[in-house]
């Protein structure tokens, strides 16, 4: 494992943007009222998010999505966010909006401020970080930056123990990853070397996954290789389900019963309770060019 860093949590910005403006919305995220309060009390809300990083091109530019963004995650009431490509003031801006009860961990995979991040977003009334660490998705994975493996792009993982502070203490893993768009190799590669990882963590404690894996779920060896690495998927397992979209839309038409690239795995003995694409959008604007995917787990 690499060397495990002493915790300094980041200082989340305290000014919180104002509320977007109520404007006709849709959403096919599955409505908390569907659980009574109590039983929802100690689930734990997990969000995978690619969020395309902020860019000034229209007609999607991070200014037209930031206010969409913002709305969604403050919906959605998150207790732990795994983004995908956020750029360090995207990744700012996202803090802003979220709150003063929220913090998050991460580091540019370039290293620093520098490209994009695998941020871990969190909420602190509910999750202490213990410990935190990345690893770079290469033949050298300590080494910052390393690309090895004929990848379009740097990839990475970033970890987090937390200690659920709701669930009697309990502490669990967390990691967010970001697998190669371009290079086959380059996926296959990373998922075995992410499950080695896996493999050396104490297996006593509950894991969760979140990614964007640039594969369709059952299609590619990739998923065999996360599933082999004693995972399981928490779209297959949750108890109840929103309607399948594809999560990668581009800006276009949403595709019913299309592939999974992101996804939510964990270990065996976590629960899902639910699990949803969520669909939200204002006056037609998206988000991101990928739909968040989310669960509801109890983690056992």
């Amino acid at each position: 494992m690499p060397r495990h860093s002493r915790v300094t949590r980041r200082l989340g910005l305290k000014t919180a943007l104002a509320a977007a403006v109520a404007l006709p919305l849709s959403s096919t995220a599955l409505s908390r009222s569907s659980a009574s309060a109590a039983d929802r009390r100690d689930h734990l809300d997990v969000m995978s998010f690619n969020l395309r990083y902020a860019s000034t091109a229209e007609p999607n530019s991070w200014a037209v999505r930031r206010p969409v963004t913002r709305e969604l995650l403050r919906r959605e009431r998150l207790h732990v966010i795994g983004t995908q490509e956020g750029l360090y003031q995207q990744v700012r801006d996202i803090a802003t909006d979220l709150g003063a009860h929220y913090d998050w961990i991460g580091t540019g995979r370039a290293g620093g401020s520098r490209d994009e991040f695998m941020t871990v977003f969190y909420d602190t009334r509910r999750l202490a970080p213990v410990e935190y660490d990345h690893f770079w998705l290469s033949e050298t994975p300590s080494v910052i930056g390393s690309n090895t493996w004929g990848g379009g792009s740097i990839r990475m993982v970033t970890w987090v123990r937390f200690r659920d502070l709701r669930d009697g203490q309990r502490e669990f893993y967390f990691l967010n990853t970001h697998l190669d768009n371009a290079s086959q190799n380059a996926r296959a590669r990373a998922a075995a070397l992410i499950s080695e990882r896996i493999a050396g963590l104490d297996r006593s404690l509950p894991l969760v996954v979140t990614g964007d894996f640039n594969v369709a779920a059952h299609k590619n060896p990739v998923y065999d290789t996360m599933l082999g690495a004693g995972l399981v998927d928490t779209w297959e397992t949750a108890a109840e389900r929103s309607k399948l979209y594809a999560t990668f839309h581009g800006y276009r038409p949403l595709t019913p019963d299309g592939d999974r690239i992101d996804w939510i795995l964990a270990s065996p003995g976590v629960s899902a309770h639910r699990a949803s694409i969520n669909t939200f959008s204002v006056d037609g604007q998206f988000p991101s060019d990928h739909l968040p995917v989310q669960a509801s787990l109890t983690l056992g």
